[in-house]
């Protein structure tokens, strides 16, 4: 409780945004889950694609409070990839063109806004990017691994011309989640602590999943 207590207004309502950002993650993947049980095998929801590419944004705005260069790359990479699976659900021409031009270039957007009118923001940040810490280094390694079982993700889905959830994308998110823990705890970042601690239960059971009903062509 002393903790908290000393989180002042600005750092209550920032951590209250990283939580509301993960709000959307931790759907998507209760969509998946329920989804997959249902059907008794993994499952890509165009729901979870939406839900990411909503919670991204969010995320990434979080990355910029919390001067964190570790979210702030991982979420960029990540939300292109979103925007390609909803292509491939064939989701994204249902947007309005006029939302498609809008959205395309957010996180670009932003990172010129924060230049633009908190350049000291941009300074700290990279001020906190210390590669020679070794948490720094965990947090870095297991947040490239959160974005690289997307690229994983993709190049299965594109092989197959279909959006596609493999078994390495859910082993992959597991061993980052247990990587990105550790680094939250050391950044004592309670939204990462709770979001990846969360999502492991969710990953280890599209594991079973996975393996239980899943394909060769898509391991």
């Amino acid at each position: 409780m002393s903790c908290f207590n000393q989180l002042s207004v600005q750092d209550l309502l920032m951590y209250g945004l990283g939580f509301f950002a993960q709000s959307f993650f931790g759907a998507r993947t209760i969509i998946q889950w329920i989804k997959s049980e249902r059907e008794g095998k993994v499952v890509s929801p165009t729901l979870f694609w939406i839900f990411s590419l909503n919670g991204c944004f969010l995320f990434l705005i979080y990355g910029v409070l919390r001067n964190d260069i570790v979210i702030l790359f991982g979420q960029t990479i990540s939300f292109y990839i979103y925007i390609r699976n909803l292509q491939l659900k064939g989701f994204w021409k249902k947007i309005p063109h006029y939302l498609r031009v809008i959205i395309l270039p957010l996180p670009l957007l932003l990172f010129l806004w924060v230049g633009i009118y908190s350049p000291e923001s941009f300074e700290q940040t990279f001020r906190n990017a210390d590669f020679t810490d070794r948490f720094i280094i965990l947090g870095s390694i297991g947040q490239l691994l959160l974005n690289f079982r997307y690229l994983y993700q993709w190049y299965h889905s594109e092989k197959v011309n279909e959006s596609i959830l493999p078994l390495g994308f859910w082993v992959i998110s597991s061993v980052a989640s247990v990587m990105v823990v550790v680094y939250g705890i050391y950044r004592h970042d309670p939204v990462l602590l709770v979001a990846q601690g969360l999502g492991l239960i969710a990953y280890v059971r599209n594991i079973y999943w996975s393996v239980v009903k899943l394909p060769r062509s898509q391991v």
